[in-house]
């Protein structure tokens, strides 16, 4: 792998991380931006099955989608570039901007800030959304989409089971059960 792949990583988990205010979900937009559509290192349904995996193991979603892509990119090397790129600002800013918010908590300025970005997050969030269920109803059609995402609603919201049960159930579905109705 050259300089420019790596130069590439690190820029690219960088910003996503960085502009990504409000921790994993809301860089999740950001990052596929720049995993599938700026640099083409996955398909959207690469991602999308990136996500899940990521979402079904513990820990910061971030970091597990900085690691398998960096690996997938550079190696080890690109795994760990990834990583820093991902951790190593947010940390440093964490440090920074928790000694300033604790200096100015009550000011309006900062409760302004904070409130105000959050319909930014919701649109991020509902533009990915669209775009993952705008590739599954493309690979699964219209009434099998639905109907996974009514059960993970009810499961996840009436029965109160865990995503990552949710999301492995839809691994074995899909593993088991699309290939023999689309053969």
């Amino acid at each position: 792998m050259d300089w420019t792949n790596w130069l590439q990583l690190i820029i690219g988990f960088f910003l996503a991380n960085v502009l990504g205010y409000g921790g994993g979900p809301a860089s999740i937009p950001l990052m596929y931006r720049e995993i599938v559509t700026h640099h083409e290192w996955a398909t959207p349904q690469q991602f999308s099955n990136i996500l899940a995996l990521g979402n079904a193991l513990p820990g910061p979603i971030a970091t597990k989608i900085a690691a398998f892509v960096g690996y997938d990119v550079g190696g080890v090397g690109g795994a760990l570039l990834a990583l820093a790129a991902t951790i190593v600002p947010s940390a440093a800013a964490l440090i920074i901007l928790l000694k300033l918010l604790q200096k100015h908590r009550a000011s309006p300025v900062v409760k302004g800030m904070t409130l105000l970005v959050q319909p930014v997050i919701a649109i991020m969030m509902l533009l990915l959304t669209w775009q993952m269920a705008d590739s599954a109803v493309a690979s699964i059609g219209w009434i099998q989409s639905i109907c996974i995402a009514a059960i993970a609603f009810w499961a996840i919201q009436r029965r109160k089971l865990h995503p990552a049960f949710v999301i492995l159930a839809a691994f074995v579905y899909g593993g088991l059960v699309i290939p023999h109705l689309n053969g």
